[in-house]
């Protein structure tokens, strides 16, 4: 049976709240074992569960009060395309850039894909880097 729109916003919210709460074990469990993840520009290319815990372990070290915000969802047969805006602040080096506890806003693009019981399959995630660069500029 095909995924419904509320299935897969069910487990995109799951899996953002996680992330809002800093929580990679529980980010991990909205993966597929076999998981796809691609942060779009970054060094280590598409990369598995190991690197995707990696990311956020990373991630979550580097940015602290953050707020997510969804602007638009797409969606399709098995995947959902999420555009949202994250608000909070750089406490340390996100995307390589010293953030020095600097205020931080920007966009981000998911697509997800979704396996036939329900996890990510696929998570690629697109990130305004111009406009990070623009608020963190290294001196």
């Amino acid at each position: 049976m095909p995924l419904t729109r509320a299935d897969m916003d069910r487990k995109l919210d799951e899996h953002f709240a996680y992330e809002a709460s800093d929580d990679v074990e529980g980010v991990l469990d909205t993966l597929a074992a076999d998981v796809e993840h691609d942060v779009v520009g970054a060094p280590t290319g598409p990369t598995g569960r190991d690197g995707a815990r990696d990311f956020y372990e990373g991630l979550f070290a580097d940015l602290s009060d953050g707020t997510f915000t969804t602007i638009r969802r797409l969606y399709g047969e098995d995947f959902i395309v999420d555009e949202s805006h994250w608000r909070g602040t750089a406490s340390g080096k996100p995307f390589g850039l010293d953030g020095r506890d600097r205020p931080l806003e920007f966009r981000l693009l998911h697509v997800m894909q979704f396996t036939a019981d329900g996890d990510i399959g696929r998570e690629n995630v697109w990130v305004d880097r111009a406009a990070i660069i623009a608020q963190l500029p290294q001196d």
